[in-house]
């Protein structure tokens, strides 16, 4: 659903900063690991509320 929203920001609202930086952000949180269930594949995964405010808070970390 994330993601979902960066392409309605890239092809809909012709914002592509704005959805590079979801992207990103989205992009960090897998590489540190965490995954919500529908893409853990078995492993250790973490609700989808905690992984909404990850991606926000490195969202708030790439504007500092």
């Amino acid at each position: 659903t994330i993601l979902a929203a960066a392409m309605m920001l890239r092809h809909s609202l012709d914002m592509n900063t704005e959805a590079e930086a979801i992207e990103a952000a989205v992009q960090q949180v897998l590489a540190d690991g965490l995954r919500t269930a529908d893409i853990a594949h078995g492993g250790q995964s973490t609700g989808t509320e905690a992984m909404g405010s990850a991606v926000v808070q490195r969202l708030g970390a790439g504007q500092a």
